[in-house]
């Protein structure tokens, strides 16, 4: 069944979104290439609809926000877009035999923050780098860097995993840029964690070992939050992360800070009803009851101004995107760019349902960005670049690696 769906991809009545005719050879006018071949339409489409609504919902947080600069987003989505572009034309093929090398340029984005003259605090959280005018999280390129990582070094093993000593290797790899990054960035420490961890499970990996894996990480964290909450004992968390996590059980336990955001973030969720206020009329999101309401509670502020109707049709953009990948990934023979597919949409995945999940209550607080709707120029980048990924794949599948 599923060969058949991937099928449906490359002919019959989504051919014209994939530029290619029903015959499965590219479509030409006068034997010339056509100005969209080599775009893979069919997850470019719902990627820039999401980009335009969220470019609607930062519009309005401009509006009264001082810290949502609608300049500067647009500028954001322009770099971005740049910089998709030169990963499209890019053969990422190249990199799959990069694996030490990769390996070294996440360590080094995750300890950049750390080094002296570079490395300051935002909102109280040492991840930001400033060079000259520059400033950017690293964090969020190291998510591309791992993607590519991981994919490298487990597309070596051919699709089986046979040697647990292969198995623990892996774990390994993504073991020490995540617990660099863990120190700063809880939430994208996360995000790294499940990339990780669901390329590692595509790649052949032996199902007993990734669910013994996955009880040593949970009694691992139980341990981190239980020594946390005790005097005496190591904090590992610290106290706004623990916080973070307290509130999800219990918003009564933090009323006047992150237990008042998650009440707030719900009441705006609430209040756009079926269709919306209206852009600009998101009155909770946008009269200062929720902090950060551009960036970490920017579902809130979308939910208030598009309602239900238009909280669902942002959901069904972001599945369509994820599934036009998916079947891409089924279609591509590379096991390094279907595991670089897997990996973006690990990322996308996460992202959209931790940001929604804590958004409505059912997931705990991170600061997390909600893909291609988000303010921040950092995470805008990454996330087209992530899309320029997916349709590089797909302008090179035919030439030989």
């Amino acid at each position: 069944m599923a060969r058949d769906i991937a099928s449906a991809a490359s002919g019959g009545p989504l051919s014209f979104l994939t530029g290619r005719s029903s015959s499965g050879a590219h479509a030409r006018v006068g034997g010339k290439r056509g100005p969209l071949d080599g775009l893979y339409l069919l997850q470019l489409i719902p990627a820039l609809l999401v980009v335009l609504l969220g470019t609607l919902t930062i519009w309005s947080a401009s509006l009264a926000i001082e810290d949502a600069n609608f300049v500067s987003h647009l500028a954001g989505i322009a770099i971005g877009l740049a910089f998709a572009a030169f990963v499209w034309r890019y053969d990422t093929r190249s990199l799959s035999n990069m694996t030490t090398a990769l390996f070294v340029l996440a360590c080094a984005l995750m300890v950049l923050p750390r080094v002296p003259g570079l490395g300051y605090e935002v909102n109280g959280m040492m991840g930001w780098v400033r060079i000259g005018p520059l400033r950017f999280q690293p964090s969020e390129p190291s998510k591309l860097v791992v993607i590519f990582l991981m994919a490298s070094a487990c597309a070596q093993y051919n699709g089986k995993i046979d040697s647990f000593r292969d198995y623990a290797k892996l774990c390994g790899t993504l073991l020490v840029p995540l617990l660099l990054i863990l120190s700063l960035d809880l939430g994208t420490g996360l995000v790294i964690f499940f990339i990780g961890a669901v390329v590692i499970t595509v790649s052949g990996a032996p199902r007993s070992w990734v669910l013994a894996t996955v009880a040593l990480i949970v009694a691992v964290a139980a341990l981190v939050v239980g020594t946390s909450m005790i005097d005496g004992f190591p904090h590992i968390l610290k106290q706004y992360q623990l916080n973070r996590l307290l509130v999800f059980t219990d918003p009564s336990i933090d009323p006047t800070n992150l237990g008042y955001q998650l009440q707030q973030s719900m009441i705006a969720v609430g209040s756009g009803g079926l269709l919306g206020k209206g852009v600009g009329n998101a009155t909770q999101a946008l009269s200062g009851f929720i902090p950060e309401a551009q960036t970490d509670f920017v579902f809130a502020l979308y939910a208030e101004t598009f309602g239900f109707l238009g909280s669902l049709a942002l959901l069904g953009l972001y599945l369509w995107m994820i599934v036009a990948t998916l079947l891409l990934a089924m279609k591509t023979e590379s096991l390094f760019c279907r595991l670089a597919l897997v990996g973006c949409v690990a990322m996308w995945t996460f992202q959209i349902l931790e940001n929604v999940g804590m958004c409505i209550g059912i997931m705990p607080i991170t600061g997390i960005p909600l893909p291609f709707v988000s303010y921040g120029s950092s995470s805008m980048v990454v996330q087209l670049g992530s899309v320029g990924v997916v349709q590089s794949v797909w302008r090179h599948r035919t030439k030989a690696a």
